[in-house]
């Protein structure tokens, strides 16, 4: 059987990260911050002071790739690093007031990029998608 990829999941699903990061990338840089920073911040407006191995602990992303984001976050005004109070090697993260300031924005242009490709679907399809790819993550993180 000749492989197709408009039947593959896989293909399909890259494709539609490709999307979803454009469409948050779009509305994220009017904002100050890029798609792979978005869950960074996510991790951070929910719990600040956070470490890097917490926060790569909490997201499933390379060291070197988590290490980068973070350098171009502060850069960019949107992290500041603090010397941990016990524990001399680590370090924690925290919001600058830039990045705390435009949490509510960001969060309305993640919904806003998500609405935008749910367009046309019914509530219900919506959550079915939804809870399908839930239970398709959760199958790759135990394979």
């Amino acid at each position: 059987m000749a492989f197709d990829r408009m039947e593959s999941a896989t293909y399909l699903a890259s494709l539609l990260a490709k999307s979803f990061s454009r469409a948050l990338q779009e509305r994220g840089q009017k904002l100050g911050f890029a798609p792979g920073q978005f869950p960074v911040l996510l991790e951070l407006w929910s719990e600040e002071g956070l470490t890097q191995k917490q926060l790569l602990d909490r997201m499933d992303i390379e060291q070197a790739t988590m290490a980068n984001t973070l350098a171009r976050m502060e850069r960019d005004g949107l992290i500041v690093r603090r010397k941990h109070p016990t524990d001399k090697r680590a370090q924690q993260i925290f919001l600058t007031d830039k990045a705390k300031q435009m949490e509510a924005e960001a969060k309305e242009a993640a919904l806003a990029a998500d609405q935008s490709h749910f367009s046309g679907f019914r509530h219900f399809e919506r959550e079915l998608l939804l809870e399908y790819m839930r239970m398709a993550i959760a199958n790759g993180t135990r394979n």
